[in-house]
């Protein structure tokens, strides 16, 4: 929100939104909400500024009497922030689940716990001017919630965060509807995941090289998460399935996250890991596409449920 210096002199052409009505013998000539446009200002905040109309008369106005025309439009779209205030999104959760180590059987006794999941939105903000949030965050809790809408159309895009969601096995809520959606959570699965796992690894491991090249340090973190990613992938294409669980290769992913491998052996484990995902992506029975329709029935399915009451 624009905040408004009350020692300021506003310059000649700043406009501005009348607090008061103006009268001047009997007539009214200014009412509350008319803009103007300042065309002379005082020497000091005391005084009055003269502001012209639309119909060319002029008033004088004080501080105080009179708002910025931006700052009060900043005002109206805040009554965005205020009407969500009045809703406590978190309580519309429908799927809450564990992703991140704990997940991929990589957690140590000092791994956090993160939570992801879907919040399905109140019909009557959903169809409001205000809208909905595409997603809900809680830092402090390391949680995350996707809206519906914005969770399956990252799902259809094979998002590899999204699908481990769907997977995952640690699973702390679900409703009748997220039950639902995890039935018919092979419909997002498709040879999308191919471009999608495979871009993101190369050009992620091409900014390893080069923090390699030009610091001599590469976050080993990082380079263990792609490396995950790789093997999920290939599963995805050959099983029909996402991996979320890693641990048979635990121990390897470890050695590479505590920086124990040498980058060489890191980076021949990735190339032999890309063959391997070519040849997947040229064997697998995966579908072109995701099935939009299904995933569209069912949005609209949720939708109607939502505005019954019954989410």
């Amino acid at each position: 929100m624009m905040a408004e210096n009350p020692n300021l002199i506003l310059p000649q052409g700043t406009r501005v939104v009348s607090l008061r009505d103006v009268v001047r013998n009997g007539e009214q000539i200014c009412a509350v909400g008319t803009v103007g446009i300042i065309v002379e200002s005082p020497m000091d905040a005391t005084h009055a500024y003269r502001v012209r109309l639309a119909d060319g008369s002029i008033v004088a106005l004080q501080r105080g009497e009179y708002r910025i025309l931006r700052a009060h439009k900043e005002d109206v779209a805040g009554e965005h922030d205020n009407v969500l205030a009045d809703y406590d999104l978190f309580q519309h959760v429908i799927y809450r689940c564990v992703v991140g180590s704990r997940a991929y059987g990589l957690s140590g006794e000092a791994s956090d716990t993160d939570l992801r999941g879907i919040y399905l939105a109140p019909a009557e903000l959903q169809w409001s001017l205000f809208g909905v949030p595409e997603q809900l965050e809680d830092k402090q809790n390391e949680e995350c919630y996707w809206e519906l809408q914005k969770f399956l159309q990252l799902a259809l895009k094979a998002n590899p965060n999204i699908l481990e969601c769907l997977y995952t096995p640690l699973v702390r809520h679900a409703s009748p509807l997220a039950h639902e959606l995890l039935a018919m959570r092979e419909m997002f699965l498709s040879k999308l995941a191919y471009q999608t796992y495979n871009g993101y690894v190369l050009s992620q491991f091409k900014k390893l090289e080069q923090d390699l090249r030009n610091s001599g340090e590469i976050k080993w973190k990082h380079a263990m998460h792609l490396v995950r990613m790789l093997l999920s992938g290939i599963h995805l294409l050959q099983h029909r399935a996402v991996l979320v669980d890693v641990g048979e290769h635990r121990d390897r992913l470890l050695a590479i996250k505590r920086g124990e491998e040498a980058w060489d052996e890191v980076n021949a484990w990735r190339i032999a890991l890309h063959t391997q995902f070519d040849a997947a992506f040229a064997q697998t029975e995966l579908p072109e596409r995701p099935d939009y329709h299904a995933a569209n029935a069912f949005l609209v399915r949720a939708r109607r449920t939502a505005a019954e009451g019954r989410a």
